[in-house]
């Protein structure tokens, strides 16, 4: 029951309208074989790399595509001078150093205006030695600094046992994918053709070849930092005289290592950096233009861009799985035989995608559990994820109940399976990897970013426990389902909010868990609802939405900071509280009228700001399809409850 009730005001038919028109307008994404995918879009760093490594390459210079990246660099540039990880945010010496060096090489006058801004933003903040470590091996490699200014990665770690404190099992995936291609550029030295010749020395306070080794980051431990920046003196100087046969010996197991996960033109990994890391290891290694490796790689990295007729960039990665299951839900949720049969249309797309035969790196830990997941990507079958898989499953179910087919059963059952077998000692789940708890790792001088782990997470747990208890199993008979909801009891802020990992953030956190309790038969009066329904009410802006800024990724968090509303973020703030059992409640009319108000011609929301993470404090990210189908989500599930009497969401999202 909800905590105050009142008669609903809004317009049937305008309501009804709204979600006639967004659904059109989704329903038009869908691609010719089914499925759906939108941009996904980072900061500068990403198309700045981008061009950075056609010029590490030498390659011909393709002056229109140059220009389209430099004209998006341009208008991404903050009014701070510098270049933010989101929109509107504060300044970022990383991607400012990154999105100047792309300008320049692009061909940008260094006394243009904009340059000059972002070069004096740059040297007040106290220059670019203040750069994060993959920010300072792209300088070493096109010699602005020299390779003393970054910790030493030796790539004899591909030596080591399994067992080692410091071993590659013991990284997250976009880290090991990563490390593991680095490590080659660093014991090679790799030096970047750059044709022209371009250096960015004037973005430093002193002369760049003289820095040394990073400072400790805010997240790192003084004592552990210390005792790693004392092992990463001994490896510099004990470098040099690692035996030569030993040394190629490791540089030919981290080929081969990222050679068996090479993934066609999806590439390793399946995300940009370790991408341009093996086309950039091909190069110095020698490989022609037209190996066939080195050639897949490099068309898998042009799949990336965005081409548009004014501008262009790169994407970090693509979504196609995970836009296609929520805008299934979505549509599902939407009704209608039309809807339904085109969210079936994605949904039969996504049964080949599952992966049935190769044990990914997740095996390390699970030698004898049977795949069964499905990745982010359109192909990364070393790599599946839990919060996929889950969000797969659920829609799945949805689609089979409602037809009362067994389409889906075999694909669901081998889903649960694996999820089954990748839960952590905590009772929570990871994203790809079971017990990554190896938290000293963090504290190593390369780890600056501190995004080396993948642990369990309150979101992807969530979503466990929302696909389990949809699939009917109940915390009483089913002990990996009473551990994960324990996990989230456990979790929960004194404020009443969870920690949202991939998506920004303690708003997105919440709306996890409590669809997650919901379908777990926790009851709506219970204290962790009643603080969380309580904590969202408090929340929400004047004008009805709800939105979260990246600041609250900080880490001495003292509570929620107000941001301007989102669409995507108000959605899940909306469905939180309707699973929560708050559907009659006042502050969710106004939710509801705030994205009805805030809805284009179109029938879609307009949606600027970056409402999800990849790595906190450090990578952002904007999904171009959440402001599409999570306000339709919203609105549809609001109405399908006002035509019941229960008010009950009856499904995990």
């Amino acid at each position: 029951m909800s905590s105050i009730t009142s008669e609903i005001t809004i317009d049937k038919a305008k309501l009804e309208s709204s979600i006639a028109s967004a659904k059109q307008s989704l329903q038009s994404f869908q691609q010719s074989d089914g499925h759906w995918v939108f941009e996904l879009e980072a900061d500068a760093t990403i198309p700045a790399e981008y061009v950075l490594m056609r010029h590490f390459l030498a390659e011909p210079v393709d002056a229109e595509l140059e220009g389209k990246i430099a004209n998006y660099l341009r208008r991404i540039q903050g009014e701070h001078g510098g270049w933010p990880l989101v929109h509107d945010g504060p300044f970022d010496m990383s991607a400012t150093v990154k999105a100047y060096f792309a300008l320049k090489m692009i061909g940008d006058d260094v006394d243009a205006p904009h340059m000059k801004r972002a070069r004096e933003a740059a040297l007040s903040r106290g220059g670019a030695i203040n750069a994060n470590v993959f920010t300072r091996f792209l300088l070493s490699m096109f010699g602005v600094t020299t390779w003393k200014s970054v910790p030493v990665l030796p790539v004899e770690i591909m030596h080591l046992p399994a067992w080692f404190p410091f071993h590659l099992n013991k990284m997250s995936y976009w880290a090991r994918t990563t490390v593991v291609t680095l490590v080659v550029l660093a014991a090679k030295k790799a030096r970047a053709k750059n044709p022209k010749g371009i250096s960015v020395d004037e973005l430093f306070l002193q002369d760049p070849k003289t820095i040394g080794t990073l400072a400790r980051a805010p997240h790192q431990n003084r004592g552990w930092f210390a005792f790693f920046s004392g092992v990463d003196w001994l490896l510099r100087v004990a470098e040099p005289y690692f035996p030569k046969k030993f040394r190629q010996g490791a540089i030919d197991k981290a080929v081969a290592f990222f050679e068996e996960r090479l993934n066609g033109e999806d590439g390793i990994g399946a995300i940009f950096p370790p991408m341009a890391n093996a086309v950039m290891i091909y190069d110095i290694l020698g490989y022609p233009e037209d190996h066939p490796k080195r050639a897949i790689q490099r068309r898998g990295i042009d799949k990336l861009l965005v081409i548009k007729e004014h501008e262009a960039y790169c994407q970090p990665c693509v979504s196609p799985v995970w836009d296609t299951a929520l805008t299934a839900h979505a549509m599902l949720e939407a009704g209608g035989e039309d809807t339904f049969a085109q969210a079936k249309r994605g949904l039969d797309w996504l049964v080949p995608r599952q992966e049935l035969e190769v044990k990914g790196d997740w095996a390390d830990k699970r030698p004898d559990l049977r795949p069964g997941g499905w990745a982010f990507q359109y192909n990364n079958a070393h790599y599946p994820d839990l919060d996929d898989t889950a969000v797969v499953m659920m829609a799945m179910d949805r689609a089979r109940r409602q037809t009362g087919s067994k389409d889906y059963d075999e694909a669901i059952a081998r889903g649960k399976e694996w999820i089954l077998g990748m839960q952590s000692s905590d009772g929570g789940f990871a994203a790809f990897d079971v017990d990554n708890h190896h938290y000293y790792l963090n504290n190593i001088p390369f780890s600056d970013h501190g995004a080396l782990l993948d642990p369990p997470t309150e979101d992807v747990t969530a979503r466990c426990v929302s696909m389990l208890a949809q699939l009917g199993d109940t915390v009483q008979t089913s002990k990996p389902l009473a551990d994960a909801v324990e996990y989230l009891r456990r979790t929960q802020l004194a404020e009443g909010s969870w920690y949202g990992r991939w998506g920004l953030n303690y708003i997105y956190g919440t709306w996890s868990v409590l669809c997650g309790l919901n379908m777990a038969g926790v009851s709506h009066q219970d204290p962790a609802f009643r603080k969380a329904v309580a904590w969202l009410y408090s929340i929400q802006n004047e004008d009805g939405g709800w939105g979260e800024d990246a600041v609250s990724y900080r880490l001495d968090y003292q509570g929620f900071e107000a941001a301007p509303s989102t669409a995507s973020q108000s959605a899940w703030a909306l469905l939180a509280l309707m699973a929560a059992g708050e559907a009659d409640n006042p502050a969710v009319e106004r939710g509801m009228r705030y994205l009805m108000a805030t809805q284009n011609e179109k029938g879609l929301w307009d949606e600027a700001r970056y409402t999800a993470t990849g790595f906190p404090r450090v990578f952002y990210l904007r999904y171009h399809g959440y402001s599409k189908f999570f306000p339709l989500w919203a609105l549809a599930r609001f109405r399908n409850l006002q035509s019941t009497n229960s008010r009950t969401v009856g499904v995990g999202m």
